[in-house]
Order: C-alpha cells, then sequence, then structure tokens
C-alpha cells in the first residue's frame, strides 16, 4: 500500500520511560484517520503496548507526527476516553485508564506478576530474609533497570 505512511511519535510509559510509538495511516482507505490513529492507540493498550499509567503524546506532538489537524487527534482522545482506554487530567496530559476494557493481555500480566510475586516470597522466607530487606533489594533491582539503555 503506496500510500500507507508510518510515524514515529514519544510517549511515557507507565514508569517514566520515552517509549515510541508508530502510527500508520492510509489515506486512501474509507476508514477517517481519527478512528485509524484512534484503532491502533486502542490496540496497543490491549495488548499492553501502552500499559494503565502510560502518558499518550501530546495531541499537538501526535497531530504533527501523522500529518492530522489538532482537532482530528483532539476527536480521537476524546474517543478514547469515551471508551474508557484513556483518562485525560487537564494540563497533566492523557493517560491510559489504570483499568481500560478488553485488556486481557493486562490480566494475564497480572496473573503472572502475582505468581511471580508469591514465588518471591516463599523464596525469601526460605532465606530468611525480612520484608523489608526483599523489598529494597526489588527496589534496587528497578532502579538498575531503569539506568539500563532501552532498546
Amino acid at each position: 500500500m503506496a500510500n500507507r505512511h508510518p510515524a514515529t511519535v514519544e510517549a511515557i510509559d507507565h514508569i517514566g520511560r520515552p517509549r515510541r510509538l508508530v502510527i500508520r495511516l492510509d489515506r486512501d482507505s474509507p476508514i477517517p484517520t481519527f478512528e485509524q490513529v484512534r484503532a491502533q492507540i486502542a490496540v496497543m493498550v490491549a495488548v499492553g503496548l501502552l500499559q494503565p499509567g502510560a502518558r499518550l503524546p501530546t495531541i499537538r506532538t501526535l497531530a504533527t507526527a501523522v500529518g492530522l489537524a489538532p482537532n482530528t487527534v483532539a476527536r480521537c482522545y476524546r474517543e478514547l476516553e469515551a471508551d474508557g482506554i484513556v483518562t485525560a487530567q487537564g494540563r497533566r496530559g492523557t493517560f491510559v485508564a489504570q483499568d481500560p476494557p478488553h485488556s486481557e493481555a493486562l490480566d494475564e500480566q497480572r496473573r503472572r506478576l502475582q505468581n511471580a510475586a508469591d514465588a518471591f516470597v516463599f523464596q525469601m522466607q526460605q532465606l530468611g530474609v525480612r520484608p523489608e530487606s526483599a523489598t529494597d533489594a526489588v527496589a534496587s533491582a528497578f532502579r538498575r533497570a531503569a539506568a539500563e539503555p532501552t532498546p
């Protein structure tokens, strides 16, 4: 499809790291451009690419990146908010909702997180580690991971 133009725009993930989002518009499609953008963002949320708390690009930034009018992107964000996928927080920005609908990937992630936490606690109990020491070790591990460059 020769008229399908990818655009890369930066969002901020749920822990504050920049993430690149790729949005593709097909100008020849009968699907309105705002709906193409809305659907792609909704899918990114549903599959866990955009997690709860992630901040979407500003309307102006996204509009510039994909070559749309700001009002078109604003409509897209309004519809995502009406669907419960994002929440607008005024000047703070637009964020992925804490419990977006149709997020099977997030349900699976929560299940895996709980299983990992249960296994971790069991191992810490076996080692005789106090909860405060285990919590400090986990926080330190997250700080080290955040300091590493992301692909």
